[in-house]
């Protein structure tokens, strides 16, 4: 918890941290439903989430674009089938600017810690600003802050004493002028894919770190023509078929994640074939071959990283890394390659989201705390028992290995639209799921995981916690979790009612609950 104390108090209906795609469309949703009472918090300085943090060199979306965008809000003006940052954030920007939002958002706003106030029925949010600080009372909290905004920096000896630039990709350095300089990227995962290309064309050399091989897919990314955007604009229906098609063909791939990894054979075989043809040296061949089922590990797509990787400029390094030096880097076979700059590719922290280590729940216990004991779990990817009214957008076992993620979060914030409006109508001050729904949800999710690739495809890969369970990715088709979420199932949650409402629940014996708290059986 804050210990210095806060310079203002203010009250809102409902409060939202992060202002990228998650964070926008609640907003955006609950606005049109009426609930105008409401405020998103985000750290950085413009809307945007992950595409303002990703400025890479070369990043740029791996679903097509029509399917990565608000149903809400389609743009005609993609210049590419699969769009480039850029766009992407200018996309979202305009978004928030036109659906009348970006008045309720307060940038350079950081979150810092949450506490549920039994008592009064409410959350007690820190946050910090330009102004200082703010403690925020809310009667929701919607958690829009990602499970891909807090870069992991990998624990190698020395890193510290590195003499040259080091940052992450996600925290681009563009003050650093990488032409001539000797670079090192460590990490062969999508960020480093689309970086690589970009480096080998300027840089005197690059290494390439490499601890296990990806499947790489041929990229089949087009221009969109200006006849094709004008048709996209002008055509009744038209972009909402392109929408519709891209997301059909990507819910063929799940049976491959889901029921038998055999299925994906077609697609394995063409990652193959992108690695022959591009990469000519036999040795370098079999060290860039996966030795997993393709979608164990995330399937990337470029046309440009093989090409680079064979290139003259550039060494794959498969030894260990051993230790940093202040000028360069170790491996375990004691060689010592030089280096100016270190760009680390390394992921995030998507088992170990920041925010729960700030985020106390009814009794006591931090978000984090609960995940210990139980791994990282939550009622439909969205609720948590002890944590009444909060909404993780973004939550447990909610990522995808072949689709859009707004299709999910767009899924979620209407569950969430219709849990604020059950509130509302019933008259409750919270609404939190009971142990029973929340066991019985995540018990038949895992059971499920395990007949998939991720759990048997023979890789370890960021999927997984320090207990080996799949925690992050939903093993169903899309169109079953929108099902599933396509009502507010107040059977599944205890309820307390506001103070002074008709019909106010019987006391239920929940741990720690209020007298006037019981679980709602249809």
């Amino acid at each position: 918890m804050s210990t210095t104390a806060p310079s203002r108090t203010r009250t809102v209906d409902h409060l939202v941290v992060g202002a990228g795609f998650a964070g926008l469309c609640a907003a955006i949703k609950l606005a049109e439903d009426g609930e105008h009472d409401l405020v998103v918090v985000e750290k950085g300085d413009d809307v945007g989430g992950t595409w303002r943090d990703n400025s890479y060199p070369g990043a740029a979306c791996d679903v097509p674009s029509q399917l990565y965008s608000f149903s809400f809000a389609p743009n005609p003006d993609w210049s590419m089938s699969f769009s480039p940052q850029p766009e992407i954030q200018a996309y979202l920007q305009r978004v928030a600017r036109e659906s009348g939002v970006l008045d309720r958002v307060e940038l350079r706003t950081a979150f810092l810690d949450a506490a549920w106030d039994e008592e009064a029925q409410r959350w007690s949010v820190t946050t910090e600003g330009p102004d200082g600080r703010t403690r925020w009372t809310s009667r929701t909290l919607l958690m829009g802050a990602g499970s891909l905004s807090e870069p992991r920096l990998p624990e190698i000896e020395g890193i510290d004493d590195f003499a040259g630039e080091v940052f992450h990709s996600a925290r681009w350095d563009h003050s650093v002028d990488l032409r001539g300089k000797r670079v090192a990227v460590i990490g062969t995962g999508a960020s480093a894919i689309q970086i690589v290309p970009e480096l080998q064309e300027v840089v005197d050399h690059l290494d390439l770190y490499q601890r296990t091989a990806p499947y790489v897919l041929p990229r089949h990314d087009r221009r969109y023509s200006a006849l094709e955007k004008a048709a996209l604009r002008h055509v009744p229906g038209l972009q909402r078929a392109y929408r519709s098609a891209i997301y059909w063909g990507r819910e063929t791939y799940v049976p491959a994640f889901t029921v038998d990894a055999r299925i994906a054979l077609p697609a394995k075989k063409a990652a193959l074939a992108n690695l022959r043809k591009a990469v000519a040296d036999p040795a370098l061949r079999e060290r860039l071959t996966p030795t997993f089922e393709l979608g164990c590990k995330r399937v990337l797509i470029s046309n440009r990283y093989y090409p680079a990787v064979a290139a003259d400029n550039v060494e794959l390094v498969t030894d260990p890394i051993a230790r940093v030096s202040a000028t360069g880097i170790v491996t375990a076979d004691g060689t010592e390659r030089p280096v100016d700059v270190l760009v680390v590719a390394t992921g995030f922290t998507a088992t170990d989201l920041p925010f729960a280590h700030h985020t106390t729940g009814r009794t006591r216990r931090t978000l984090a705390e609960r995940w210990a004991e139980t791994g990282m779990a939550a009622y439909k990817g969205t609720t948590v028992p002890e944590f009444p009214n909060l909404f993780m957008l973004v939550g447990p076992n909610t990522g995808l290995g072949h689709s859009s993620m707004v299709f999910m979060i767009e899924s979620q914030v209407a569950y969430v639209r219709d849990a604020v409006a059950t509130l509302r109508r019933d008259r409750y001050a919270s609404v939190e799921p009971t142990e029973r729904a929340t066991t019985e949800f995540n018990d038949d999710l895992q059971r499920r995981m395990r007949r998939t690739v991720w759990s048997t495809g023979g890789c370890s890969s960021w999927y997984l916690d320090e207990h080996g369970r799949n925690t992050t990715l939903w093993p169903r088709t899309t169109f079953t979790f929108r099902r599933l979420l396509s009502r507010f199932d107040v059977a599944a949650y205890a309820v307390t009612a506001e103070p002074g409402s008709p019909g106010s629940p019987r006391p239920s014996g929940h741990p720690g609950s209020t007298p006037d708290r019981e679980a709602v059986t249809a």
